[in-house]
């Protein structure tokens, strides 16, 4: 660490992202909790500042975060939410009531606690560890920012796994599980049960346990934990779940058996069956922190909350002439809950497929299942990268498509992402009579790209 690093001030958020990017990445992030632990102890302990809603899982996270976010919101509450990975700038990752945190906040908070993160990083480097992480700073720089503002609940999105995870230094009033599935297993372990048993970890001494329907090997996990800190548990299918639903203009009308009531007439502005089951687990959580989930919530409340979601990046309309679809989707898992979604809520019949994917990800399983979950379609896809250094490159990702059951002459590589967006989207224009879609996916850094192409 140099001597310019320790003096100098960050006076931007771009010179605090620049800080943060010399550090070790988020994909590399460490199996501890002491580091941040030291760090919030030295910051007096800014976790504990409100109660937490903790959500882990496979796919879903960030989704169901707003959507809890907005229904506390609807509740009158202050909320400071953390989520991950950002879409196009680093302060996405820290909102105060629903909007990303100012830049002249976070840069302001980032400054209050830099001589406390140089002090741990002294202690770790001095017991031949490596200096906090990229995460474990954001982390609590969030932590830091909901105590100063202060917010009533915090929502903290799991980065990767649970116990291990730096947001796991909070203890959870109520800890949420999305659907689990396999994905990061050099990290997490290749077994659904491996993946279960970390992830529980976010479930604490006296707790709520909300969880999404799951494997039968999953749901074990996670009771067999709930059971072992003294947590009250209730699964989706069992205690609460969607009860009916319906497409709608631009989402879906439902209704969702809660915790405590019913709950019908609900306006959902996101696509699919799979974020009516989010809606459905935002809700539980909510009863849960309120009332216990023995207190029904307001109708009208849970309606207004509902309305106001939105999710960047998730199954998105970019825009409609023609109509270019963004969808964040980065594993097999989330792919085919993007692909029924787009069935069931559009009636194209060719989609031209804009897709990029990271080194780390399990890239001929993912084509695969997009040429499978796309079959019936006419298909034509443009292989593309992020800037992201992890990206694969364009020809190495065409020559996968095309073995993965995409038509070789249909598959194209195009590694600037603003040019393989171009043809696509020209290749949709040019038709005199296009029944389709450009359908833009494969990564989160893809998407978050994309999004500022187009000007969103």
């Amino acid at each position: 660490m140099s001597e310019a690093w320790d003096m100098a001030t960050p006076q931007t958020v771009e010179e605090v992202y620049a800080e943060l990017l010399a550090r070790a990445p988020e994909n590399r992030m460490a199996p501890r909790l002491d580091a941040v632990q030291r760090a919030v102890d030295v910051l007096g302990n800014p976790e504990k500042s409100a109660p937490v809603i903790h959500i882990t899982g496979t796919n879903g996270k960030t989704s169901t975060a707003r959507m809890v976010e907005s229904l506390l919101l609807a509740h009158d509450l202050r909320v400071g939410r953390y989520t991950s990975p950002h879409l196009e700038k680093v302060t996405e990752r820290i909102s105060l009531d629903g909007k990303p945190v100012a830049d002249e906040t976070f840069v302001r908070g980032y400054g209050e606690i830099a001589p406390y993160l140089r002090l741990v990083d002294t202690e770790l480097m001095q017991g031949g560890e490596p200096r906090l992480t990229y995460f474990e700073v954001l982390t609590v720089l969030a932590f830091a920012v909901f105590a100063d503002e202060p917010v009533d609940v915090m929502v903290l999105e799991v980065g990767i796994g649970g116990s291990w995870d730096a947001t796991n230094v909070a203890d959870a009033a109520v800890s949420v599980v999305t659907p689990v599935d396999l994905d990061h297993t050099e990290m997490l372990g290749d077994t659904l049960q491996d993946i279960a048993l970390e992830k529980s970890g976010i479930i604490k001494d006296g707790g709520f346990l909300v969880s999404a329907a799951q494997d039968p090997a999953v749901a074990q996990v996670l009771l067999e934990r709930a059971q072992e800190v003294g947590a009250k548990f209730r699964f989706e299918g069992v205690e609460f779940g969607v009860r009916g639903r319906t497409i709608a203009v631009g989402g879906q009308l439902m209704a969702v058996q809660g915790l405590a009531a019913e709950y019908t007439d609900l306006m959902l502005p996101l696509f699919g069956e799979h974020q009516a089951e989010n809606a459905a687990l935002a809700i539980a959580a909510v009863e849960a922190l309120l009332g216990g989930g023995e207190k029904p919530l307001h109708q009208e409340l849970v309606i207004a909350g509902l309305g106001a979601v939105a999710s960047p990046g998730r199954l998105e309309l970019a825009r409609k002439a023609p109509p270019v679809l963004l969808d964040a989707a980065h594993n097999p898992h989330g792919l085919k809950a993007s692909a029924a979604a787009v069935k069931e809520s559009f009636t194209f019949a060719k989609l031209n497929l804009v897709v990029g994917i990271l080194g780390e990800k399990d890239a001929e399983t993912m084509l695969r299942t997009l040429a499978e979950e796309y079959s019936g379609y006419e298909l034509e896809v443009w292989c593309s990268q992020s800037r992201s250094p992890r990206a694969i490159p364009s020809e190495e990702l065409a020559e996968i498509a095309a073995d993965m059951g995409f038509d070789e002459d249909m598959v194209h590589a195009q590694a600037r992402l603003n040019d393989a967006i171009a043809s696509a989207v020209q290749d949709a224009a040019d038709r005199q009579e296009f029944d389709g879609a450009v359908l833009i996916t494969g990564s989160v850094t893809v998407v978050g790209e994309a999004r500022a192409l187009l000007g969103l």
